[in-house]
């Protein structure tokens, strides 16, 4: 998939899917506390923002690797 090579887009796709997942799942569930929902929700995020993190840098280094082989 040509197109989630942005990881901009890739991140944004993940948030929207998991933003549909709690927003029907977790109101029908009793069985955890508020503390745990949205403890949940925050190592989502937490996630979300390492993954962005990371795919911006491997984008990076693959983009100088390139810049390098031509210069070469």
């Amino acid at each position: 998939m040509r197109f989630l090579k942005n990881p901009n887009l890739t991140v944004a796709v993940l948030a929207v899917y998991t933003a549909v997942v709690y927003i029907i799942f977790f109101p029908r569930n009793n069985e955890m506390s508020d503390t745990e929902k949205w403890l949940t929700v925050g190592a989502s995020v937490v996630m979300l923002a390492l993954l962005w993190v990371l795919l911006r840098r491997r984008s990076r280094l693959r983009r100088e690797r390139e810049e390098n082989e031509k210069k070469d």
